[in-house]
């Protein structure tokens, strides 16, 4: 992982996209303007960060900027990790998309079915996705479940297709 001194040197070379860095545990993380985000990752391939490990939703509610994307980079060559992270407010969840057909640079080909499940579970919209829907909800399903506001318990799930016959008649 890059030490702290060279996360400042990172934040250096990008300039206004980076709005704070934080190195804890020897975890390097650089939280960056949703703008920015394609500049950003694009620079950090350069560097040799080729490799997303994984792309994921958090919800900070109650505050503002609510939901925030993290983005996971390997450098595979030096076996070192650094995280890329956003934050968008609740009432506009909007971030450009990193996938292939959508970014400069050949995009990030992992992104395409995590952008969509963060879409899913939290609603923040990746504009320029190639097929931004649903993944594991239904299309007509209601709401993001992973959102901290979202009501616990959820519809109850009737079987009917095991049903015994003596149960049926048991009432």
């Amino acid at each position: 992982m890059p030490d702290a001194t060279a996360l400042e040197l990172i934040r250096q070379e990008l300039g206004d996209a980076v709005l704070d860095t934080s190195f804890f545990r020897e975890r390097a993380t650089l939280e960056v303007s949703p703008q920015s985000i394609r500049a950003v990752l694009a620079h950090l391939r350069v560097k040799g960060y080729a490799h997303m490990a994984s792309l994921h939703g958090v919800d900070y509610y109650p505050h503002e900027p609510r939901l925030g994307v993290l983005y996971e980079l390997l450098d595979m060559s030096r076996v070192d990790r650094i995280s890329v992270k956003l934050r968008v407010p609740s009432d506009a969840p909007e971030v450009d998309s990193v996938t292939p057909d959508s970014a400069e640079h050949g995009g990030w080909p992992t992104a395409n079915f995590q952008e969509r499940e963060v879409f899913d579970m939290f609603g923040v919209v990746f504009r320029g996705h190639p097929d931004l829907r649903r993944i594991l909800m239904p299309e007509d399903y209601e709401g993001h479940p992973q959102r901290r506001d979202f009501p616990i318990g959820g519809e109850p799930v009737i079987f009917t297709y095991n049903e015994s016959p003596i149960l049926e008649g048991a009432e």
